[in-house]
């Protein structure tokens, strides 16, 4: 009897230390799967803030390619730049077809600031300005969304020195 008593003792001893090993792999399992899910949210969160919006040198290259843009305003011989039309813009001088330089410039800037700086709910680019300047006086003003206290801009001047061509984007 004695031996029976023990084997019973030994064998309950035996299936709750397993099931206490059991218990202990379960919990283990939990806590991993918890870490990963954690690690998982940082990650996130972590390249979520990371991630500038917006680059200066960005600015400054939409500025010089803009200039570079071919507008509908034609004089005797071509097509002329945009940078050319501002130009002719500050003379308030005519295109060939009789259009008002002016009038090209707004439409083309119109156009191209819209294409390029997609201003959409939940987008990086909040806003932006353009201003065009001569002898600090505004030939040109384009402001479009909102003017938040995170900006990159650049400004570049023209042939003659008095014409600055100033853009800022908000984000």
């Amino acid at each position: 009897m004695k031996k029976r008593a023990q084997e019973q003792k030994s064998k309950i001893l035996t299936d709750m230390s397993r099931k206490a090993q059991e218990e202990m792999v379960g919990f283990a399992m939990i806590v991993i799967i918890v870490a990963i899910i954690i690690l998982i949210f940082i990650s996130f969160s972590i390249n979520r803030d990371v991630q500038e919006p917006l680059e200066s040198y960005e600015v400054n290259s939409f500025i010089s390619s803009t200039l570079q843009y071919t507008s509908d305003c034609q004089d005797y011989i071509s097509y002329l730049s945009l940078q050319k039309v501002i130009l002719k813009c500050a003379d308030k001088e005519k295109c060939l077809d009789g259009k008002e330089a002016c009038e090209v410039l707004n439409e083309t800037l119109i156009q191209i600031t819209q294409s390029s700086w997609k201003l959409e709910r939940g987008g990086l680019t909040k806003g932006y300005v353009l201003n065009i300047t001569e002898k600090e006086k505004s030939i040109y003003l384009i402001k479009e969304g909102n003017l938040t206290s995170n900006y990159k801009g650049s400004m570049q001047a023209l042939g003659r020195d008095e014409i600055q061509i100033f853009f800022t984007v908000y984000y």
